[in-house]
C-alpha cells in the first residue's frame, strides 16, 4: 500500500502545475526553453524576433533569475518512496559546436584590412565601397579612413539635365563636404574627375591645390568657368601633375596655354576638343612647350566644326618627339605643308598609336601619311577608318614592321561603300605575322581579291598558327570558301563579323564572339559549301 501511495503522490506532483509558473510571462517560458542555464546560449531580444546566440550572454534582471530559481525548486524530483527502484540516468546531450565568431573583423591587423580594401578599391573606386565599410566597426572605420585608399575620386554634383539653381544647389552642398574631405581623406590624391561643374570649379580646384600635393591627372567634362588663374595656381601647387583632359569642357584657350607654359616640362599626356581656340593651343605644342609629351587627342564635340584643322606634321615632330599615341578623331586634318619643297621631319620614333578616324571629308593621302610615319618603326595600331584617299600600296610602303592592329573599315554609323580597290594582298602579306586584328568593314574588294589576301594567313612558314583573333569583313564581298578557311587557319579567332555579306548564306551574316560560336559559323559553312558549287 504504501509503495502504491508514493507512485500516486509523484503523478499527482508532476502533472499539477505550480502556482509560480502561472504568474510567468512569455518571454520567461521562451527564455528556459530555448536557452536553460548550462547550455552555453543565451538569448537576445530584438524589435521582431528573439535570437538564439552563443556565449553566455548579458546577465538577466534579478526577477527573471529569482523566478528561474523558483522554477527548478518546484521543479524538482519528489523523494523517492523506500524499495522504489532508481531510473538509470542518460548521458547528458553532447554541446554544440561554436558558431561563427561575430568579432572576427574588429580582430584583423589593420595592415592585412588595407591591403584587402586596396584591392576592392582598385577594381571598382573607392565609392561608394570605402563610405559604406566606414560604417561596419571602429576597426573598418579605421582603415576605410586612411588616405593612401583615396586615390582616385570622381565627384559629380547632379546628373545632367536638372534646373540651373538645383544644379548650384547641389554644387554648394559637395563644395561644403568637400572642405573637410579635402585634408582629411584626400590628401594622398591622384587622380581627379571633375563632371557637371557649373558655378564652383575655382572653389574646389583651390581645395584641390592647397591639399593634394600628388595629384597626377585631371579631367573637365562638362566644366565651365576655369580661369588661367585656377589652372596656373594648380600647376605651381602639384608639382606632380602631368595629365590634363579638359575634353567637353568650356576652358579658355588662354588658360590652357598658360597652364602648358607653366607645366610643360612634365607634361606627359593631353586631351583636346577642338574649336577655333584650339589653335593657340596647338600653338604652344608645336613651339616646343611639352617637349615630353606621350599623348595627343583632339576630338570634335557634340558640335561638329566644319573648319580644317591645319596642323603642320613636321613642326609637330619636332616639338613633340616623344610622343607614343595621337588621336585626330573625327577631324577635317589638313597635312599642311612646310613650304613647297617638303622637308622630311625627324618622325616619331616612339610612335606606337596613329588614329585617325573620322566620317567626314578626310584630306589624308599616302603623301601626308608617309610623312607622319616615316621614323616610326615601332607602330603597333594604326586606325584609318574613313580615310578614302588611303591605298593598300601606300600602307604597303610604310616602315612599320610590327603591326598588330589595322582597321580600314567604316567609322560611325556611316553604310557607304569606298570606290573598288585591290591590292588587299599587300597589307596581309606583310603583318601576316603579327597581325592581331583586322577590319576590312565596308571595303569593295573583289571576291577574288579578298581571297588572296586572306590566304596569306594559311601560309605562315614553319607550321607556327597566326596570331589573328578578330577579323571584321563587315559589308564586304567575301565568300563561304575563303571564311572557312581563314577560321582553320586561325585557331585563336575570337571575334568575326559577317553581317551584310552578300556572297554568304541566310542565317550566317552576323556576327560571332569566341571561339563556340566561331566553330559553330565554320560547321555551317562547311555544310553549305556542297550545295553552293
Amino acid at each position: 500500500m504504501a509503495a502504491g501511495a508514493a507512485r500516486r503522490a509523484r503523478r499527482r506532483a508532476r502533472g499539477a502545475q505550480p502556482a509560480g509558473e502561472r504568474a510567468r510571462s512569455a518571454e520567461d517560458w521562451w527564455w528556459d526553453r530555448l536557452a536553460p542555464s548550462g547550455s552555453g546560449y543565451h538569448l537576445l531580444q530584438s524589435d521582431s524576433m528573439l535570437l538564439v546566440l552563443p556565449g553566455p550572454g548579458p546577465a538577466r534582471p534579478r526577477v527573471h533569475r529569482r523566478a528561474a530559481r523558483r522554477a527548478q525548486r518546484q521543479l524538482a524530483p519528489a523523494p523517492r518512496a523506500p524499495g522504489a527502484k532508481a531510473r538509470p540516468r542518460t548521458a547528458p546531450a553532447p554541446e554544440p559546436p561554436p558558431g561563427p565568431d561575430p568579432g572576427w573583423g574588429d580582430r584583423i591587423p589593420l595592415e592585412i584590412l588595407l591591403q584587402i580594401f586596396g584591392l576592392l578599391v582598385a577594381a571598382d573606386g573607392p565609392v561608394p565601397f570605402l563610405g559604406r565599410a566606414a560604417r561596419v566597426c571602429r576597426r573598418w572605420h579605421q582603415a576605410a579612413s586612411q588616405p593612401a585608399l583615396w586615390h582616385t575620386v570622381t565627384l559629380s554634383p547632379s546628373p545632367a539635365g536638372r534646373l540651373a539653381k538645383s544644379e548650384a544647389k547641389a554644387e554648394k552642398k559637395l563644395l561644403a563636404s568637400l572642405e573637410w574631405l579635402m585634408p582629411n581623406r584626400f590628401s594622398q590624391l591622384q587622380r581627379l574627375t571633375l563632371i557637371h561643374w557649373k558655378s564652383q570649379v575655382h572653389p574646389v580646384l583651390k581645395l584641390v591645390s592647397e591639399s593634394c600635393p600628388r595629384l597626377t591627372f585631371l579631367k573637365l567634362s562638362d566644366s565651365h568657368g576655369v580661369t588661367s588663374d585656377t589652372l596656373i595656381m594648380l600647376a605651381k601647387a602639384c608639382p606632380q601633375l602631368h595629365s590634363l583632359d579638359i575634353q567637353h569642357s568650356m576652358v579658355e584657350s588662354t588658360a590652357v596655354v598658360s597652364f602648358l607654359e607653366e607645366a610643360g616640362p612634365r607634361m606627359r599626356k593631353l586631351w583636346l576638343t577642338y574649336s577655333s581656340q584650339t589653335t593657340a593651343i596647338l600653338g604652344a605644342l608645336l613651339g616646343s612647350c611639352c617637349p615630353q609629351l606621350q599623348v595627343l587627342e583632339v576630338s570634335t564635340g557634340i558640335n561638329r566644326s566644319s573648319t580644317p584643322l591645319q596642323l603642320p606634321v613636321e613642326g609637330l615632330q619636332k616639338g613633340c618627339p616623344q610622343l607614343q599615341v595621337l588621336r585626330l578623331l573625327n577631324l577635317m586634318w589638313l597635312p599642311k605643308p612646310s613650304g613647297r619643297v617638303v622637308t622630311p621631319g625627324p618622325g616619331f620614333p616612339s610612335l606606337e598609336e596613329l588614329c585617325l578616324a573620322g566620317s567626314t571629308c578626310n584630306f589624308v593621302s599616302n603623301e601626308a601619311l608617309g610623312r607622319l610615319l616615316h621614323g616610326s618603326p615601332n607602330l603597333r595600331l594604326l586606325d584609318l577608318r574613313g580615310c578614302a584617299r588611303i591605298t593598300p600600296a601606300g600602307l604597303h610602303d610604310l616602315p612599320c614592321q610590327e603591326l598588330e592592329q589595322l582597321h580600314l573599315g567604316l567609322y560611325g554609323t556611316s553604310d557607304r561603300l569606298t570606290l573598288a580597290r585591290e591590292g588587299s594582298h599587300l597589307l596581309t602579306q606583310k603583318w601576316r605575322h603579327t597581325l592581331r586584328e583586322l577590319d576590312l568593314s565596308g571595303q569593295a574588294f573583289s571576291e577574288k581579291d579578298l581571297e588572296q589576301a586572306l590566304a596569306a594567313f594559311s601560309a605562315t612558314p614553319g607550321g607556327s598558327h597566326p596570331a589573328l583573333c578578330s577579323v571584321n569583313l563587315r559589308g564586304t564581298r567575301v565568300t563561304p570558301s575563303t571564311v572557312s578557311s581563314v577560321i582553320s587557319s586561325c585557331p585563336g579567332l575570337l571575334y568575326l563579323n559577317l553581317e551584310s555579306c552578300r556572297c554568304l548564306p541566310r542565317g550566317l551574316k552576323r556576327a560571332y564572339r569566341g571561339q563556340e560560336e566561331v566553330q559553330w559559323c565554320l560547321e555551317q559553312l562547311l555544310t553549305s559549301l556542297p550545295s553552293s558549287s
